[in-house]
């Protein structure tokens, strides 16, 4: 009897161990799993705050919505999205739509943006050549600043980029800058996001090449842009743009005044169709009839053509150019074919 019950203790002792083992492992597994689950769906990019536009067609299944996440680099584990949205509850909920995403979202940030159906953003469109003052205008008009907060923001916002580095301080200190392209934002972001996205656009098109190039050119990367910014406003034509920056280039090694019509313009704060005599003369450090050189800064955020005309100019000893009409320009070396040019296409 006595065996008898020692084996049958045995028995309830492996049976008990036994569930207890099986329930450590399995314990043990869950927790790995949902380590790895968590760890895999974390945000791919945590500092990258730049918005992508995420189109989902009607009728995209889970695994489609994962396949368009990973190739807009949203996502890096199309495997671990299912599984997420299937654990998460989200496996078949997710709706058509824009969205507008971040690298900086965890995938279950994501899910939520993809299954409440609310795109929940906006889209603006900065022009080229567009200054502080307009871009500041634009944005206030269209209800997405306060102009009050983004004019602070401009003047004292913290911004870590590597070309800001040389910037003059004080209310302008991002002229030039703010990228003009079309950006997509959540209805969430302030004033200071808003900016942030126009100064990563700019750090994306402004590239290590042409730090190097600027360095080869002996100028800083706020001389670059102040170059740039005068081409802008002066070219009508992209294919103008690489001789109207040597006409310039070529003024400055010799020491010749710019002469640009578009630094007179900043002053005055207008477009006029022709400056008068009294308009060259007003006494300002962006007057470049009066000042020898670049003015001190940007005088309107560049595209990337002028951007990248300023650093490559055309090879050309041309020192004159003026408008002929029809958004194209007359180029001269010599003042005399300037003033023939004049005749034939002002006077």
């Amino acid at each position: 009897m006595g065996k008898r019950r020692n084996k049958i203790k045995n028995k309830r002792r492996f049976i008990i161990s036994s569930i207890i083992v099986t329930g450590i492992v399995i314990l043990a597994g869950a927790l790995i799993f949902s380590f790895y689950l968590n760890h895999e769906s974390k945000p791919l990019q945590p500092e990258n705050t730049e918005s992508v536009l995420v189109v989902v067609p009607s009728g995209t299944g889970t695994a489609g919505i994962a396949n368009i996440l990973e190739e807009q680099n949203l996502i890096d584990n199309v495997g671990v999205f299912k599984l997420k949205s299937k654990t998460s509850g989200y496996e078949g909920k997710f709706k058509a739509g824009e969205y507008s995403l971040s690298p900086s979202m965890s995938m279950e940030e994501m899910m939520k943006i993809l299954v409440s159906g609310n795109t929940n953003t906006l889209r603006f469109t900065i022009p080229e050549g567009y200054d502080i003052r307009r871009t500041t205008e634009k944005l206030a008009q269209e209800g997405l600043i306060d102009p009050a907060a983004f004019s602070q923001e401009i003047e004292t916002g913290i911004f870590d980029y590597k070309f800001l580095k040389d910037a003059p301080a004080g209310t302008n200190r991002l002229e030039g800058y703010l990228f003009p392209e079309t950006y997509d934002i959540f209805t969430t972001e302030k004033e200071h996001d808003i900016i942030n996205r126009m100064l990563s656009q700019f750090d994306k098109i402004f590239t290590q090449e042409y730090y190097d190039r600027a360095k080869e050119l002996g100028m800083s990367i706020n001389e670059v842009i102040t170059l740039a910014s005068v081409i802008e406003r002066e070219a009508r034509v992209s294919e103008d743009r690489p001789i109207i920056s040597s006409v310039f280039h070529n003024r400055l090694k010799i020491g010749m005044p710019l002469q640009s019509c578009a630094t007179v313009q900043y002053i005055l704060g207008e477009q006029k169709p022709v400056l008068s005599i009294k308009d060259t003369q007003i006494e300002s450090p962006y007057n470049t009839y009066l000042k020898q050189g670049l003015p001190p800064g940007p005088i309107c955020s560049p595209g990337a053509d002028s951007i990248k005309a300023a650093l490559y100019p055309a090879d050309t000893k041309y020192l004159y150019f003026l408008a002929k009409g029809d958004g194209s320009h007359a180029f001269s070396e010599t003042y005399d074919q300037f003033l023939r040019d004049k005749d034939k296409y002002i006077n």
